[in-house]
């Protein structure tokens, strides 16, 4: 299948690994202009440099997503005009959500659904006069099922993927979709945090709790950040006009509900 994202332009966050980085990649393949967005500039050159490039336009944003003031300012500096918006954003520390501090709570509430709605008012007026937009954000599959030891990452995703359907209902007409893809264990730098602080809680060893959590999937593996990757560019295109305001788990079927 032809996904055809030439003239296309991406702005995808959390960039410079796991996901972000394989979803920035997997764009550039299908021939989207792809604008890269994260705090560490010299991460962001180097994956700039692995960009695929076939007469395309790519670049970079720096801006620290806890500051959503900076990430407006970032925005309103650059000229750059964007079809396609990846959300993406680190998830929180692990931990019971009886523990958790009030601070916690504003902390990902500012980096996971302040700075998607920033992005949001950001591209979507450009998206309007294309008649034409995709939002996709990359949440988690706690939004159908909560995640044990995660109790901040559960609630936050929540709301974000309640704002997101809000989203899709307002901007649907104008030809903008607004999706949600829910990644499972999937090999990044944030699973092997969760497999080491599990490893530490509880007296076992890394490859023991890997194990485990490979074993609570059907699937009996984790997944590459390739595999997400393909579900989030596939929504962004043309192909995906009449799919809207839904939440696509890709986690080898391990969620119990539907």
């Amino acid at each position: 299948m032809e996904l055809n994202l030439k003239n296309k332009n991406a702005l995808v966050c959390g960039s410079t690994q796991g996901i972000g980085k394989a979803t920035a990649i997997l764009l550039a393949e299908e021939g989207a202009n792809v604008t890269i967005i994260a705090r560490n500039e010299e991460k962001l050159k180097a994956v700039l440099a692995e960009l695929p490039n076939n007469n395309q336009c790519h670049s970079y944003l720096v801006a620290d997503f806890s500051k959503p003031n900076e990430l407006k300012q970032v925005l309103e500096k650059s000229d750059l005009q964007f079809h396609i918006l990846v959300n993406n954003t680190g998830g929180p520390a692990g931990g019971p959500v009886f523990k958790a501090t009030i601070e916690e709570f504003e902390s990902a509430f500012t980096q996971h659904l302040k700075c998607n709605h920033v992005l949001v008012q950001a591209v979507v007026p450009f998206m309007k006069t294309q008649c034409f937009g995709r939002i996709v954000n990359i949440i988690s599959t706690s939004v159908k099922q909560p995640l044990d030891g995660l109790g901040v990452s559960n609630t936050i995703r929540g709301a974000v993927a309640s704002w997101s359907k809000t989203l899709a209902n307002e901007l649907g007409e104008f030809g903008i979709t607004v999706n949600n893809v829910l990644p499972g264990a999937t090999e990044t730098e944030r699973l092997k945090e969760i497999i080491n602080n599990k490893a530490q809680k509880t007296g076992t060893s890394f490859n023991e709790v890997a194990e485990a959590m490979k074993n609570a999937s059907p699937a009996k593996r984790f997944a590459k950040p390739e595999e997400v990757a393909a579900a989030i560019v596939f929504l962004t295109s043309e192909k995906a006009s009449y799919i809207n305001g839904i939440n696509v788990p890709v986690d080898g079927g391990r969620t119990k509900s539907l």
